[in-house]
């Protein structure tokens, strides 16, 4: 029983012990803090691309591929040099196949001769035809002379032996017309039917021709001096030994300027407000860390499209490098650093130093006492915040929350009303609601940096 009662006794003891060393170290949270600063804010965006040329001229198909008559809708190649290899004017870079233009070529040359002997045939025929309707015509006018005599014979006649020989020779006289109209409609026909088959014959002459020039041009060689990098095909795959070009999408590959060049990068929807055409960036190259370039925005695009794997939206933005540099490489990695704004004279605070609810931002000023001072934020780069309104210069702001939040007192609602006041003015036309929930009311949240 004594052994029982000691122990009672010491776990009583600890108990205590416990609950007093968790509340003395509960009520001696060290206080993290800082000054509000004023001064240069610089608004920067980080952001990583990929070095391209700005000019560049692509290695594509022969030209002739794409005439309608040549048929021929894809390609194969079959021989490449290695990417990345400096080439000059007229330098060998590709093989495409010629299995496949030597089996066109052969059924074309076919169907040409086919197309010359048919003219021939038509030619004979035509001859043949137009010499019976030449000796029907002859005929026709024997027969209109055989009457005339006979009519001049019966003058000592009836009247009605007359007036038969007259209707005779009508009729023989209709008939030669007839055959002298029949002779010219049918040359007319026979010159049509020589036409089509002349036109027929020189489209199936053209394709040959057509077939023999794109067969000479099957080794593509460099328009210009330059470094060969290879296309991607209609999968997005890029060009190799085996791809299968057509000419909707006949770029081989390209020879790029590497004099001028650009980097391609994208910016997420929540900045692309903040990029501009012509704003500064400086740029750094993954591959030589010493580095630093000078660049600007060039150009940003209007549509976004969905990045891989994510519900976001991305908007590509291009950036010049300013000067050349020969150990610069397409498709090096870059560092943009893009200055979206310079505010002078300003007052500012570390991002860690703002929290939020779902309708207010605020942060806790140290003076007699600590109070949640409600804020009106401007622009922020990657650690600092503008305030436009709620602190002044060397003011002390907490940057963990303090203990009991709920219990401390929250100004500048006049701050607050005024925020709401403007969001109403934009959203006039707008039926949506505002949300004014007072900023103690909803559970506060440490703003995430972004």
């Amino acid at each position: 029983m004594k052994i029982k009662k000691v122990l009672s006794i010491i776990a009583i003891l600890l108990l205590i012990v416990s609950i007093i060393f968790y509340r003395s170290k509960k009520s001696n949270v060290e206080e993290i803090t800082c000054k509000v600063m004023k001064g240069q804010v610089e608004v920067k965006i980080h952001t990583s691309g990929q070095l391209k040329s700005e000019n560049s001229e692509n290695i594509i198909l022969p030209a002739v591929l794409s005439s309608q008559n040549v048929r021929i809708y894809e390609i194969k190649i079959t021989d490449l040099i290695e990417e990345g290899s400096v080439v000059d004017s007229g330098q060998y870079i590709a093989t495409l196949d010629h299995k496949v233009i030597e089996e066109v070529l052969t059924a074309a040359r076919l169907e040409l001769e086919t197309a010359a002997s048919t003219i021939e045939d038509a030619k004979l025929d035509s001859n043949l035809s137009l010499s019976n309707y030449r000796d029907i015509i002859v005929n026709s006018k024997s027969d209109v002379e055989e009457q005339k005599i006979v009519l001049a014979e019966s003058v000592y006649e009836s009247p009605s032996v007359i007036k038969k020989a007259q209707m005779d020779l009508g009729k023989v006289e209709r008939k030669l017309e007839q055959d002298i109209k029949g002779l010219e409609m049918r040359q007319r026909q026979l010159r049509s039917q020589m036409e089509r088959r002349n036109i027929d014959f020189n489209l199936k002459q053209q394709r040959v021709d057509n077939l023999l020039k794109l067969y000479d041009a099957l080794i593509i060689k460099a328009p210009k001096p330059g470094m060969v990098l290879y296309a991607k095909d209609r999968f997005g795959i890029k060009i190799q030994i085996g791809s299968v070009l057509t000419p909707w999408n006949p770029i081989i590959a390209t020879l790029p300027d590497m004099t001028k060049l650009i980097s391609e990068t994208y910016i997420n929807e929540i900045d692309i407000a903040k990029i501009k055409v012509g704003q500064p960036v400086a740029l750094s190259i993954d591959a030589f860390p010493a580095k630093e370039l000078k660049g600007e925005v060039i150009s940003v695009a209007n549509i976004g499209q969905p990045m891989p794997k994510s519900d976001s939206k991305v908007f590509e933005v291009n950036i010049r490098v300013f000067g050349s540099d020969r150990e610069l490489k397409p498709a090096m990695t870059t560092g943009n650093l893009i200055q979206t704004g310079a505010y002078n004279d300003k007052l500012y605070i570390p991002l860690e130093a703002v929290f939020e609810t779902d309708s207010t931002k605020y942060v806790y000023i140290k003076k007699n006492k600590v109070v949640r001072q409600i804020i009106d934020l401007g622009d922020e780069n990657e650690n600092y915040v503008i305030v436009n309104k709620g602190v002044e210069k060397d003011g002390i702001l907490l940057l963990n929350e303090p203990e009991k939040p709920e219990e401390i007192e929250t100004v500048g609602w006049e701050i607050y009303r005024d925020q709401v006041r403007k969001h109403n003015e934009l959203k006039q036309i707008s039926d949506e609601p505002v949300n004014a929930a007072p900023a103690d009311s909803v559970k506060t949240a440490k703003k995430s940096n972004v």
